[in-house]
């Protein structure tokens, strides 16, 4: 697990995510609503396809992508699990939160 995975507000606008990824030199965002809950992951793929797609403006935000919340997965889970919730979701990364939905970190699949 990856702990001080950058996490970002959902209210946050898809250009200034993409220039903290940058200057965090990562693939991932963690996303966090208001009340400092975790709801969910954003890729550098997710971002880019969404500036290009043709509804994009420059206010649209990040829960505006995001859609629903999860896949999450929880300190406790085993790594069997984790990657298990990880082909079956396919994803390469899974958002750790605790039991609060807080985020703890970032799982992610070695490269």
């Amino acid at each position: 697990m990856v702990t001080g995975a950058p996490q970002v507000c959902d209210d946050m606008t898809v250009e200034v995510a993409l220039s903290v990824m940058a200057s965090a030199r990562t693939g991932y965002l963690l996303v966090c609503d208001g009340g400092g809950l975790c709801t969910g992951l954003l890729t550098q793929v997710q971002l880019s396809a969404a500036r290009h797609s043709s509804a994009y403006t420059d206010r649209v935000q990040l829960r505006d992508i995001l859609g629903d919340r999860g896949p999450f997965t929880s300190p406790v889970t085993t790594m069997a699990e984790a990657q298990h919730a990880m082909r079956r979701s396919q994803v390469d990364a899974l958002p750790v939160v605790d039991e609060h939905g807080s985020a703890l970190g970032v799982l992610a699949l070695a490269r």
